[in-house]
């Protein structure tokens, strides 16, 4: 009974949380798998940004439990922001379910498997499903550990939980709780060890991870504890790229826009979420600030690194949203010119201001304001890509292809790279002559001088 499968929908923070939740559960002695079929356990990593996310979560819930129902000893958790959102509810619609583990509790994953294991070795009653949501002080601190991975270039390092917007659409203030910040000083030393282990690239995370550390840390010499933070990664020998998601548009002060001048491991690459480029859809989702104002910190960012590269988050369709608005907003989307984009559409999430909004656009609508969006940034990934056409970029090789016998790796604007290669380049920066480009990926040959074959 001790396989265990971990399955992860939704974000990187997920992807995060469950790789703790699987570090610790290898410490305790379980054995990680990488098909369900071979476990005797599946947990479930859930995602509640979006209605469609839940469903699937559900529905695999759902599926899992006809496996038990021939194999009684099969166990089946739910974590994360679903089981958070949800909770008792979800005993009552999968009864199924043996573990529901809400955000703050992912280090008590593995004292709650034991117990279970327990309970149906001896064989009596088949136990009650385990519900533990409750906060609790400190969880933030919890998610330090990484699973050691064979030739891993690229990390995620988890530096806060929670936050304390009010965007009308979203959920997450209530899944995962008020900021809490991890100390600087923990996160720095979980940077040394993985640099040690080989790691080249880290992305620290945060619901709002410009956020990090504004009521625990001061400002010092202008910089808020977020730039600091980056400064002292980017100290830290053997790692060579650092990135960060996913900020709000009100963390990019001068302090930081300047960091992409002079922080030199810092990629020329923003996450920089607008959800809409209309002032009055962006006031009706409490959004703090105008496209005039995301405006400025697109134009301050370029004025320091003219070659910077913008992917964003945009919802289409949310209530009242008129065809003249979304035209405003689709306009100022092009005019941006985004080099990558996650569009979703509006999806309804139970207890937020947005429910019960009037004026809810039908799902026609909404797919067809999403391919409009869809079209323009086809065009203009495929045209900032054409433009590298001929030139030599910086790629960090993170290892094979899943096709072919290309590798792959990102260049420093997160350019998807192809090229032919072989193991002994993983980890290393090398530099890839351009010669052809899709929308979503450049092709073309190393050069190769200055790389360290051995």
């Amino acid at each position: 009974m001790n396989r265990v499968y971990i399955k992860t929908y939704g974000c990187q923070m997920n992807e995060r949380d469950s790789e703790q939740v699987a570090s610790s559960l290898r410490d305790r002695g379980y054995s990680m798998v990488d098909n369900e079929f071979d476990a005797d356990v599946v947990l479930l990593n859930t995602c509640s940004v979006r209605d469609q996310a839940e469903q699937k979560a559900i529905g695999k819930a759902g599926y899992l439990a006809k496996r038990k129902r021939s194999n009684p000893n099969f166990m089946i958790g739910v974590l994360g922001c679903m089981a958070q959102n949800r909770g008792s509810e979800l005993v009552d619609r999968l009864p199924d379910l043996d573990l529901i583990v809400g955000t703050q509790k992912f280090h008590a994953v593995p004292d709650h498997v034991d117990q279970l294991i327990k309970s149906y070795a001896a064989q009596g009653p088949r136990p009650t499903t385990i519900l533990d949501l409750e906060e609790e002080e400190g969880s933030q601190n919890t998610i330090k550990d990484h699973l050691p991975k064979k030739d891993q270039v690229c990390a995620f390092v988890s530096i806060m939980q929670g936050c304390n917007m009010n965007c009308a659409y979203c959920i997450v203030p209530k899944t995962r709780g008020r900021e809490r910040a991890r100390p600087m000083d923990q996160i720095v030393e979980e940077v040394h060890e993985l640099a040690e282990q080989g790691v080249k690239e880290i992305t620290l995370l945060g619901q709002i991870v410009t956020s990090y550390g504004r009521r625990d840390f001061p400002v010092v010499g202008g910089k808020s504890p977020f730039v600091q933070l980056i400064e002292r990664i980017n100290d830290i020998e053997g790692i060579d790229r650092i990135r960060f998601t996913s900020p709000h548009p009100r963390g990019f002060k001068q302090d930081l826009v300047e960091a992409y001048r002079d922080v030199p491991k810092l990629c020329e690459y923003v996450h920089l979420p607008l959800q809409a480029g209309c002032n009055k859809t962006l006031r009706a989702m409490n959004r703090p600030y105008t496209k005039e104002r995301y405006r400025e910190i697109v134009d301050s960012l370029r004025a320091v690194v003219p070659d910077m590269y913008f992917s964003t988050d945009i919802i289409v369709g949310f209530p009242g949203e008129t065809e003249e608005d979304f035209d405003e907003s689709a306009v100022f989307f092009e005019d941006i010119g985004f080099d990558m984009s996650y569009i979703f559409k509006y999806s309804i999430r139970t207890g937020t201001p947005a429910e019960t909004m009037e004026d809810q656009v039908s799902t026609e609508e909404k797919e067809r304001r999403n391919h409009v969006l869809l079209d323009i940034l086809a065009k203009r990934s495929l045209w900032r890509n054409e433009q590298l056409v001929g030139t030599v970029q910086e790629v960090l090789v993170e290892g094979p292809a899943k096709k072919g016998y290309k590798f792959v790796g990102k260049t420093r604007g997160y350019r998807n790279s192809i090229f032919d290669g072989d193991d002994r380049l993983i980890g290393q920066l090398v530099q890839m002559k351009v010669d052809r480009a899709t929308a979503s990926t450049i092709y073309g040959d190393l050069v190769l001088a200055g790389v360290d074959t051995i």
